[in-house]
This record gives structure tokens, C-alpha cells and sequence, in this order.
């Protein structure tokens, strides 16, 4: 059999471990021949292919990114996108394949398997670790991470200037980097999607740190909301899937919190940050076990499932179950956190 592999979506620490370990296992123990179809559904759709064999996936293991390449592409949203997509898979005698992404790529996952017959098993993947049915998505580890020695340094200098900063961490719809990095980091508030939030809560947090001569860190998902105002856009452009681009909240937060309390307050946007560099250990071994459950999934013929991490043990999954509905920050787990603000 000829197995094809996407990454989609936005690129996260791990993608290149589970490559490796899908061809690693599916070329030593039952004798596939792999190629990989660049940036993420474009690849299908427009018929761009790279070999992929042991010698191009040596090395990668420690790498971020993707050796593969990933993009947005709707192929659903396209010309002809099943046929063509179809079409380039005989071409390249593909028998199954094999979708790397969040729940954008694997929401066509979903359907190329349930509605139009393309053999398809899905790999979770996002640093925002939104995708329910799965305990932990690979890249959302490396991301909190990165995130929480950002905050660690933020507060050296915070002190030494007695000044107010925000961290604006990613997190469209789900405030799990926001939440595990600024309880990491030891923020004195932390904003997320699923709670709007009170500014004038916000601000006296704020005021209490400086009562006694702290200087406090404020943490806030790109997708929190003020409960009086609206979803802070940085323009109105939306991508295939139609996501507006989010940014800006950060800056927006510190504006108000400098106005309102006369404190200076500044914003650092992590950004990028957080999705590029060296994948943490965590996200190694649970990327290299996804690829390896993967490539399983495909032998035993188990397509329209996920591969998902249930306590230690990685489990099957219908891809829908992971798509349907987002996975978002329980109120009570959030409460629990409110010890620690202001």
C-alpha cells in the first residue's frame, strides 16, 4: 500500500515526530511505500507531492515546523476540490491517508471519509488544545511552556519598573495556554474566551498588586472578550475557513487598565512565538506515539477514526467526535485559578 500524509493548518512543534514515526514504523513493519503532499490539503487538491522514505524523516525528530509544509487550503471550498482531490490520489496510487491538523483540517478529514469515501485517520494537533475526544493535542505542551518562561521573565522587569504588563498569549476560542502558562507564571489575572471578562475587575486587581509594592501580570487569551464590548479584530479578512484574524486585545487591555488606575502598562504579544522552535519532551513522545497508532489505524483499516490520548493510552476515535464540538476551559477549573488574581 501507498500511504499520503498532510500537516494542516497552523504549524506546531511535533509535526515532524509523528512524520517520522508514521513512516518508521509503516516502512520496517509493514513494507508501505509513503509520500507526503505539501502544505496541508493544497497538496491533494493540486497534486504537489515529495517522497518520503526513512532517509527523509532522519533527523526531524527535534525539529519544530514541518518538513512537509502546511497551509489553510479548504478543499471543500474549491473548484471541484472532491474530484480533483480524488483524481491525484489515484494518480499517485494512494490507498489511505493520513491528516495531521486541528479541527479545521480535520473536519475534512471527517467528511472526505464519511461522505465521499477517501480512506482518511486523523492525527490531533494544535497548540490551543481545543479538540475534544483527546486529553492532549502535541504542541499545546511546548506552547505553554514557551509561554510560561516569557511571563517568568516579564516579572523581573515588571518590578523593576513598577509597571503593568500583559501577556497576550494565543487561543482563539479556548483559553488553555492562557490559563496553564499564567498559572505556571504566577499571573495576577488571567482572561480567557469562555469568561467574559470585567474590566473594572480587572483594573482593581491590578490596583491591589501595587498596594503592596508588586507589579502585576496580567495574561489574556487573543479571544477574550470584555464583558461590556466586543471581539478585538486585527482587521476584517477571514481565511478558507472563514477565522477572522484575531490580535490585538493585548494592547487594547493595557490602553484601558493605564487610563483607569494612572499605572503604566505595557504589552508584550507572544505570537508566532509560541508555535515555532524545539518541541518540548512531552510533545515528542506523544507526537512519536499519535504517528505510530496512526500508521496502525491505517493497516487495520480503521478510517474516519483519530488517534487520541486517553490518561497514558492512545486510543481510537471517531474523527467527528473531535470536531463537533471544541474542548473549552471548565468554569470550575478557571474558578479554581481565582485564588491567585489580584
Amino acid at each position: 500500500m501507498r500511504v499520503g500524509v498532510l500537516t494542516g493548518g497552523g504549524d506546531c512543534p511535533g509535526l515532524n515526530a509523528v512524520i517520522r514515526g508514521i513512516v518508521r514504523k509503516g516502512v520496517q513493519e509493514y513494507g508501505y511505500d509513503f509520500v507526503g503532499f505539501r502544505d496541508g490539503w493544497r497538496g491533494p487538491l493540486e497534486g504537489d507531492t515529495v517522497p518520503l522514505d526513512i532517509p527523509a524523516v532522519r533527523g526531524i525528530l527535534p525539529r519544530g515546523g514541518t518538513i512537509l509544509g502546511s497551509s489553510r487550503t479548504n478543499p471543500l471550498g474549491a473548484e471541484d476540490g472532491i474530484r480533483r482531490i480524488k483524481d491525484n490520489l489515484a494518480k499517485q496510487e494512494v490507498g489511505a491517508l493520513i491528516a495531521i491538523g486541528g479541527e479545521d483540517t480535520l473536519g475534512v478529514a471527517a467528511r472526505l471519509s464519511g461522505e465521499y469515501g477517501i480512506p482518511c485517520v486523523g492525527v490531533p494537533k494544535t497548540i490551543d488544545n481545543d479538540l475534544s475526544a483527546t486529553d492532549y493535542t502535541f504542541g499545546f505542551d511546548t506552547a505553554v511552556n514557551i509561554a510560561t518562561e516569557a511571563i517568568d521573565r516579564l516579572h523581573t522587569t515588571a518590578e523593576s519598573h513598577m509597571r503593568v504588563l500583559v501577556v497576550e498569549v494565543m487561543g482563539r476560542h479556548a483559553g488553555w495556554i492562557a490559563l496553564h502558562s499564567g498559572l505556571a507564571g504566577g499571573a495576577n489575572a488571567i482572561l480567557i474566551p469562555e469568561q467574559r471578562f470585567d474590566l473594572g475587575q480587572v483594573c482593581a486587581w491590578v490596583e491591589s498588586r501595587f498596594k503592596i509594592r508588586y507589579a502585576p501580570i496580567v495574561v489574556v487569551a487573543e479571544g477574550a472578550v470584555p464583558r461590556d464590548g466586543d471581539l478585538v479584530l486585527k482587521d476584517g479578512s477571514q481565511d478558507s475557513f472563514g477565522h477572522v484574524r484575531l490580535s490585538g486585545i493585548g494592547e487594547w487591555l493595557a490602553k484601558e487598565i493605564e487610563s483607569r488606575t494612572g499605572k503604566e502598562a505595557r504589552t508584550t504579544v507572544l505570537g508566532h512565538v509560541q508555535r515555532g522552535g524545539t518541541p518540548s519532551a512531552f510533545d515528542r513522545w506523544l507526537a512519536t506515539r499519535f504517528g505510530l497508532h496512526a500508521i496502525e489505524a491505517v493497516r487495520d483499516g480503521a478510517f474516519g477514526t483519530m488517534v487520541a490520548l486517553r490518561g497514558t493510552d492512545i486510543v481510537r476515535v471517531p474523527i467527528a467526535d473531535a470536531t463537533t464540538k471544541l474542548k473549552t476551559v471548565d468554569p470550575a477549573l478557571y474558578a479554581e485559578a481565582g485564588v491567585f488574581f489580584g
